[in-house]
């Protein structure tokens, strides 16, 4: 069951995503907080396929996951043609990274960008922010500096990962050591990455975040690396519960996942840093000024909503969360959620940028989720709750008919052993003292007649 599962996972995943828009961006050019209002969510069949499997002799497979995101319009909040104002990352981004260069070359930049008609903002459908629209400015970028923007002519925020696959990955079967299945050996033939800044944070941890090793504990994480974030991550044990009867523990972020490396050193490898709650990743998003974080920058430090208007996180909402069977590693309800956000601000010579104020600007936030339902589900709890505890039951039960026989047996001989002694005391009386012909008199016993005299009256 366990490989028919990792290889056709059976339970149908979904990305909500929400887009932050923005309704004073005018205002947001003369130096105000941005104030935004969350669309959506719009919904996406996510559909992953693994190919290429190979098996290997050291207890490895390789394979690539293909993934598909079709639009689902009943479980959608709005339409992909909706419009969505949100911060243009081609010209704002670029700005921030282009702020060290020569005063000239950034005039040169803001000049270009009004050639090709980009401005500060960008006014789309949600179908072409999410899965690109045509630029003329990425086409010239592209034919003048191959590779500085991925795509053909198009720029959107999910262009790179619509049938896609997430890298090689090798990981272990588990044929020689249960306690390594799912684990990864390699990424695209790589032990660690290198984009990052410390030997911890580089290293490839975990699994591939689909299952993971069985007999889990209160004190196991939950470690995994995504290749979307570029890092591994771990999530910890936070509460046993119940899903359908099935003993599930859910993980969940801890707070240090985002903490800049002065609230936690581990971390120091991701900087240059910001506040915690937020994580730079432009290292691996072509050098973008990209952060990571929670939902409406949840877990976060609280001075980052101060620069925006709009936001409200809450757990139940925003937390990331895999709720998993212990004793098989099995996910039996997912939500992993994360926010793009990009950092902007005032750059001198790109005239684009206005007098906007530095701030950490919320774009949009997605949830991959899933969970097992159904006849999948049933199957669960028939094999991992009915099942064992009819085994638990049994043995309790043969225990108890052990016990009984036991006790049977011993009467039984006690009986028998009673019995013998009974004959044999019976046997002995026969042979000492045998019965007469005319009376039967006990042995031990004298016979006498009885004599009855003859009372006469006194004279």
């Amino acid at each position: 069951m366990s490989y028919t599962m990792w290889k056709d996972i059976p339970v149908p995943f979904f990305m909500s995503v929400y887009f932050f828009n923005v309704l004073n961006p005018d205002e947001v050019l003369l130096g105000e907080k941005p104030m935004v209002e969350q669309r959506g969510p719009y919904v996406y069949r996510e559909f992953r396929q693994k190919s290429n499997i190979t098996f290997h002799a050291n207890s490895t497979v390789s394979y690539r996951e293909y993934r598909q995101y079709h639009f689902f319009q009943n479980m959608s909040v709005g339409n992909e043609s909706d419009i969505v104002t949100i911060p243009n990352m081609l010209v704002l981004g670029a700005a921030v990274m282009m702020e060290n260069q020569p005063y000239g070359l950034r005039l040169l930049i803001s000049a270009t960008f009004k050639a090709f008609n980009e401005g500060p903002f960008l006014t789309k459908t949600v179908g072409e922010l999410m899965w690109g629209y045509e630029s003329k400015l990425v086409e010239f970028l592209n034919k003048f500096f191959p590779g500085m923007i991925p795509g053909d002519g198009k720029f959107g925020l999910f262009s790179e990962f619509n049938n896609s696959n997430t890298g090689l990955f090798t990981v272990f079967t588990g044929m020689d050591d249960i306690r390594k299945v799912h684990k990864i050996d390699t990424w695209n033939y790589l032990k660690e990455v290198n984009y990052w800044n410390s030997e911890q944070c580089n290293m490839i941890n975990g699994t591939a975040g689909q299952m993971w090793p069985p007999f889990m504990t209160k004190e196991s994480t939950l470690p995994f690396y995504s290749p979307d974030a570029c890092r591994s991550m771990a999530l910890v044990y936070q509460q046993p519960g119940k899903i359908a009867g099935v003993p599930v523990f859910r993980y969940v972020a801890p707070t240090t996942l985002f903490a800049n490396g002065t609230d936690y050193p581990p971390n120091e490898g991701f900087c240059p840093c910001r506040q915690s709650g937020i994580m730079n990743v432009s290292s691996c998003r072509h050098n973008s000024p990209v952060f990571m974080s929670h939902p409406h920058f949840y877990n976060g430090d609280p001075v980052l909503r101060e620069f925006v208007h709009g936001l409200s996180p809450n757990e139940e909402e925003h937390g990331l969360f895999i709720d998993i069977h212990p004793e098989t590693g099995v996910p039996m309800n997912v939500s992993i959620r994360l926010q793009l956000n990009l950092f902007v601000k005032s750059v001198p010579g790109i005239t684009e940028t206005g007098k906007i104020a530095p701030v950490v600007f919320p774009m949009m936030w997605f949830a991959e989720s899933g969970y097992i339902d159904g006849p999948i589900l049933s199957t669960f709890y028939t094999n991992l709750v009915v099942m064992p505890a009819i085994m638990e039951y049994s043995t309790y039960i043969f225990i108890v008919l052990g016990v009984l026989m036991v006790i049977v047996a011993i009467g039984l001989a006690l009986c028998s052993k009673v019995g013998e002694s009974v004959q044999s005391v019976f046997s002995t009386v026969a042979h000492v003292c045998p019965r007469r012909a005319t009376h039967a008199v006990p042995c031990g016993f004298s016979y006498r007649p009885l004599h009855i005299h003859k009372l006469t009256p006194r004279k």
